[in-house]
């Protein structure tokens, strides 16, 4: 493991140190220290990545859509968005 200090440590090891070091500061578990060591191997940093939400739509802008693409199917999904935003 990528470990907290001057060499690799444990995962124990790590939290130990920090709790040690950090009295002051809520204390960190094991299973906290192992998701952040696995974001830092996947993406490289430990930085907050923010979510991707899914827009919510409601029963009428989906009718809409709906009735857009049956008069014609072959509709960009742009020309449907500014259409119903302007509506």
């Amino acid at each position: 493991m990528i470990g907290y200090g001057d060499r690799a440590r444990t995962q124990c090891e790590v939290v130990r140190l920090f709790r040690e070091t950090h009295p002051d500061l809520p204390p960190l578990n094991q299973g906290t220290i192992s998701k952040i060591e696995a974001q830092y191997r996947e993406m490289g940093h430990v930085r907050k990545v923010p979510s991707k939400r899914q827009a919510v739509v409601d029963d009428d802008t989906k009718l809409n859509l709906l009735l857009a693409l049956g008069e014609n199917p072959f509709t960009p999904a742009r020309q449907l968005a500014r259409d119903n935003s302007r509506s």
